[in-house]
């Protein structure tokens, strides 16, 4: 399948690093997460489709926007999964998450934990102010540089893991516990993460 991109921007802090906010300015499609149009629009960036149960946004803005706005009621999930499952319906296979993060912390980390919900279905990743956010649901190299700091955290306790060129290594390991693959970093200008079944959320700051 041809590769199509899109960007999502959620109603988390808007960005501020250099990284998430050029990959924003820069993409053609935009997809906001409900009130997120509100910081979009302060800054002067147009959208492509506003996604959500609109219930952040403005009479006013319902009616700016009405020829973008795709509304779904369901409260069963997330603005955010909304979007990313508006974007898998309409072609979208390469999504960049920006905005996530910020605000709330409850937030947040269900954001960064529903990465791998999508990455079975789209390739994605998410970026912050301070680094990004990858999902894997295989094993595969990273490309680093020497020094870069790097996490690794397992949903499923059973995961066994095996790294490469990091310079805490893990042989045929478990994270039992969320915190147990953090504070790494990388050895070279790559590393290498194996690992059967389930999956991973990797972290690597810019």
């Amino acid at each position: 399948m041809r590769s199509r991109s899109a960007v999502i921007l959620a109603n988390g802090s808007f960005p501020k690093h250099e990284i998430p906010l050029n990959v924003l300015k820069n993409s053609e499609f935009i997809v906001c997460c409900d009130g997120a149009i509100n910081k979009l629009e302060s800054a002067g960036i147009e959208a492509y489709a506003i996604v959500g149960d609109l219930d952040s946004l403005s009479d006013e803005l319902k009616r700016k926007y009405q020829d973008i706005i795709h509304h779904f009621s369901n409260q069963d999930t997330n603005d955010l999964t909304k979007a990313v499952e508006w974007c898998l319906s309409n072609k979208f296979n390469d999504i960049t998450i920006v905005g996530a993060t910020g605000e709330r912390d409850d937030h947040m980390i269900g954001n960064i934990f529903l990465l791998p919900l999508y990455t079975k279905k789209m390739k994605v990743k998410m970026l912050t102010d301070h680094g990004t956010f990858t999902p894997i649901i295989r094993s595969r190299n990273f490309e680093s540089y020497i020094g870069q700091q790097v996490s690794i955290f397992s949903p499923q306790a059973d995961t066994v893991i095996t790294t490469a060129n990091l310079r805490y290594e893990l042989t045929n390991r478990k994270l039992e516990m969320l915190w147990q693959g953090t504070l790494n970093e990388s050895m070279g200008d790559s590393f290498r993460i194996d690992f059967e079944g389930n999956s991973l959320v990797v972290y690597q700051e810019y």
